[in-house]
């Protein structure tokens, strides 16, 4: 009976304890469990929370571009910068031309005319000097030999020349004064037509040189013209554009000073080509003079000669 006492109660015992493993093992389960339930409605939620429309709220917190009417003075003059250094690496004399004010175009357009005349006058007084020189030293140095005016008309031949033309002229004045004893007033009348004619050519080779000087003296003040226009126009543009940034005022003021620049390269040019010119032409008249005193000595030597023929011929007849 003991025996079988013990042995229920050991069987007892055994399930008690199994009993009690599988309670803790369902109670453990259950623990482990328990927090991935809720995981899983956080799961499914995770996309609802996702499909909120955030980009809509971005776009609604973007600010709109501000207006030029609702922009403030700082974004204004910083828009006026940026455009003023996107024209500064453009600036070059010719989109500083087709940029600036009408009358500024005119004044440089007249002063760059200015300038094609100065060239223009250099290139033809320098070749008609040259041409002029080298006849009259020609013409000189074929008469040098000769005794007579008609003498010296052979040499020159047909070739035209001022020294032709003095020499023309103290034949026509002795052809004239046929019969006339006075020497003195065939050669005073003579010296008279060859002062015409040296005044004659000397407003002949000056023609143009007047222009020259015109040019030399008026371009600078045309230029200041344009400059002034031009720096008048860029205060309005100032006052206007409510800024004295030096990047938004610098191409206008450059625009202007373009016509002084202009101006000052169609003068300078023409003050010293009429300088040069001065000078040439003085030499040229020297020349001019040398040959009017050779055409007066030969008509001297042909009085001398005609008087001393005449005296020949009187003591001829006498005796």
């Amino acid at each position: 009976m003991k025996n079988m006492s013990l042995s229920r109660v050991t069987t007892f015992a055994m399930i008690f304890a199994l009993a009690m493993l599988s309670l803790a093992g369902s109670s453990s389960a259950q623990q482990g469990t328990t927090p991935a339930a809720p995981s899983a409605p956080v799961a499914q939620q995770a996309p609802a929370v996702s499909q909120v429309p955030v980009a809509p709220a971005a776009q609604s917190v973007q600010p709109a571009a501000p207006s030029d009417a609702a922009a403030t003075p700082a974004e204004r003059e910083g828009k006026l910068l940026k455009a003023a250094a996107a024209e500064l690496k453009e600036l070059s004399p010719w989109t500083m031309f087709t940029s600036a004010d009408v009358v500024v175009k005119a004044v440089m357009i007249g002063l760059a005319f200015a300038s094609l005349v100065t060239w223009t006058i250099f290139i033809a007084k320098m070749l008609e000097l040259s041409v002029v020189q080298r006849k009259v030293r020609s013409a000189l140095a074929k008469i040098a030999d000769s005794r007579s005016l008609a003498e010296a008309q052979f040499a020159l031949g047909a070739k035209g020349s001022v020294l032709a033309s003095f020499l023309a002229a103290a034949m026509r004045e002795a052809r004239l004064s046929a019969g006339i004893s006075s020497d003195a007033g065939i050669k005073e009348r003579a010296a008279s037509s060859f002062a015409e004619i040296v005044r004659a050519e000397a407003r002949r080779i000056r023609l143009g040189m007047g222009l020259l000087a015109t040019i030399g003296a008026t371009s600078p003040f045309v230029g200041l013209f344009g400059t002034v226009w031009g720096i008048m126009n860029s205060f309005i543009g100032i006052s206007k554009s409510q800024t004295t940034n030096l990047a938004v005022v610098a191409p206008g003021i450059a625009e202007a000073l373009l016509a002084t620049a202009i101006g000052l390269v169609a003068a300078i040019p023409a003050v010293i080509i009429y300088n040069h010119f001065s000078r040439v032409t003085k030499g040229y008249l020297e020349l001019v003079s040398r040959a009017s005193g050779a055409a007066g000595r030969l008509l001297s030597r042909d009085l001398d000669r005609t008087h001393v023929s005449g005296g020949q011929r009187g003591r001829g007849a006498a005796e």
